[in-house]
């Protein structure tokens, strides 16, 4: 690695010739640990203009340097810091600044202490990774996304990866999901009807913040996803969590007072329950008699590969007050955070102007690529790939669950990459994932997807997106025993 010239200066204060100067300040770099052993310095002539001395001054510096090994010459590569020279000096009794700033009082609003699902970064690592939301290496198309990269990044697209879209999106992607990506789903949008988030979350957290305020009222399945409590909690809004059934959010339990309805009709997060068409006209017909607004969260609905899923909650919507939120990162990879909104003009108008006083835009690189290889046919093939994967894999998963004795609380009626599932009561089931994490199983305790203040612990999530054939039977055997082995106190 090369020490960028701007990084030598000439203090004033100095005393000395020039090439004392130079020297001295070459080696309180490498004293100070902002110059490491094996960095390449600049060039002689690079170093001489940049601080406006002669070639030989700064030659005669290296030189001396390079006789007190702070330096070392290779050939004509130019000079490099020795790997003899000093290390930076190791201070054990440095004295400690103290933060005097009261905190507790200097913060605003905290946004630490919500439970939350934990997922190790090494989940790859483990024998037994039955993990939601991860990606395996061996179906997702690395070659055709690379070439899809490098397509997004050549001169006929530069414009495209370097401009400032100020409140826009890529044209590109945003033709896509037009054209194909939301008549899958039953959807007919206008330009101005979609934007462009950075995932799903993220267009949560938008709508939140356009559609709620201390005043409002929200309703919440429970359980659901952990991350969407949060999110409403931190807009301060008036919040009901409503107990799902089998067919999902029960229209006639939602308030009077109900200002916007949150639900996961296509796949319930984490029963994985669906909707009927039957609920799902009761719920649009309950937020109208409310005038209230829906956000419907369609995550995972690529995954129906059992039969065709049924159409969105937005197909039905004849008023406008479903708001649809959309997600490539579930279907695509999790890095890549890309995901969609898609609601009434009002409506995203309001939020691309919220969209642009945080972050502008999602990166133009990764909407360009996405748009080529979404058009250009990989997208399918992927999930032609995945769904008959996951398929393969749910039939084993299933098999061994029933063979092991353990209770399957809720499975998708069209697919999906996951089971909920129930242990016995005495089973806490954070517990059970510390323990079978340490034989190289990993587990997702359901406690953080309930809210109130007591949420039943004995459920867990079992997703088999990310684990090999091979290995779901001898891991579901281990659940199994490390389940048996709890104690019933």
């Amino acid at each position: 690695m090369a020490i960028p010239v701007e990084n030598f200066f000439l203090k004033p204060d100095t005393k000395g010739t020039l090439q004392a100067r130079i020297q001295q300040t070459v080696a309180e770099g490498i004293l100070s640990g902002r110059f490491r052993r094996g960095e390449k310095l600049p060039s002689s002539r690079k170093l001489a203009h940049h601080l406006g001395v002669s070639r030989i001054t700064v030659t005669l510096a290296y030189t001396e340097l390079l006789a007190n090994d702070y330096l070392t010459s290779r050939g004509r590569s130019g000079y490099y810091v020795s790997d003899d020279a000093p290390e930076p000096p190791q201070f054990e009794n440095t004295p400690k600044r103290e933060d005097t700033v009261d905190w507790s009082r200097a913060l605003g609003q905290k946004f630490t202490g919500a439970v939350a699902l934990v997922k190790p970064q090494d989940w790859a690592q483990y024998r037994y990774p039955f993990l939601y939301g991860q990606t395996d290496p061996q179906l997702f198309d690395h070659a055709n996304w690379r070439l899809c990269a490098l397509q997004a990044l050549g001169a006929k697209d530069f414009a495209a990866l370097t401009r400032d879209y100020y409140d826009q999106d890529d044209p590109q992607l945003v033709e896509f999901i037009l054209r194909h990506t939301l008549p899958r789903r039953g959807i007919a949008a206008k330009p101005d009807e979609v934007l462009i988030t950075m995932g799903a979350q993220n267009a949560l957290w938008m709508t939140s913040q356009v559609l709620l305020n201390q005043r409002r009222h929200a309703v919440i399945e429970n359980p659901c996803y952990p991350a969407l409590r949060g999110v409403l909690t931190h807009s301060r809004c008036h919040l009901s969590a409503l107990d799902v059934d089998e067919d999902g959010l029960p229209p006639d339990q939602i308030p009077e007072n109900t200002d916007v309805i949150f639900t996961t009709p296509s796949h319930q997060c984490p029963t994985s329950y669906t909707m009927p068409l039957a609920r799902r006209q009761a719920l649009l017909n309950r937020a109208r008699a409310l005038d209230a607004l829906i956000v419907e969260d369609d995550y995972e609905f690529e995954m129906a590969y059992l039969k065709s899923p049924m159409p969105a909650l937005k197909s039905l919507d004849e008023d406008g007050r479903v708001i649809y939120v959309g997600s490539f990162s579930k279907s695509l990879f999790p890095g890549l955070r890309l995901g969609y909104l898609v609601g009434s003009a009002p409506f995203i108008r309001e939020v691309r102007a919220l969209r642009a006083a945080i972050l502008r835009h999602p990166p133009g690189l990764t909407q360009r690529t996405t748009a080529y290889f979404l058009s250009l046919g990989h997208y399918d093939s992927l999930i032609r790939r995945t769904g008959k994967a996951l398929n393969d894999r749910r039939v084993i998963m299933e098999h061994a669950i029933g063979k092991y004795g353990l209770t399957i609380a809720g499975k998708g009626t069209y697919g999906g990459s996951s089971f909920w599932m129930q242990a016995p009561e005495h089973v806490d089931c954070e517990d059970l994932a510390k323990r079978l994490s340490k034989v190289g199983v990993l587990i997702e305790p359901g406690t953080a997807f309930f809210a109130g203040e007591s949420p039943p612990r004995n459920y867990y999530r079992l997703a088999y997106s990310s684990i090999a054939q091979a290995r779901i039977d001898p891991g579901v055997a281990e659940i199994a025993k490390a389940i048996e082995a709890t104690p019933v106190t």
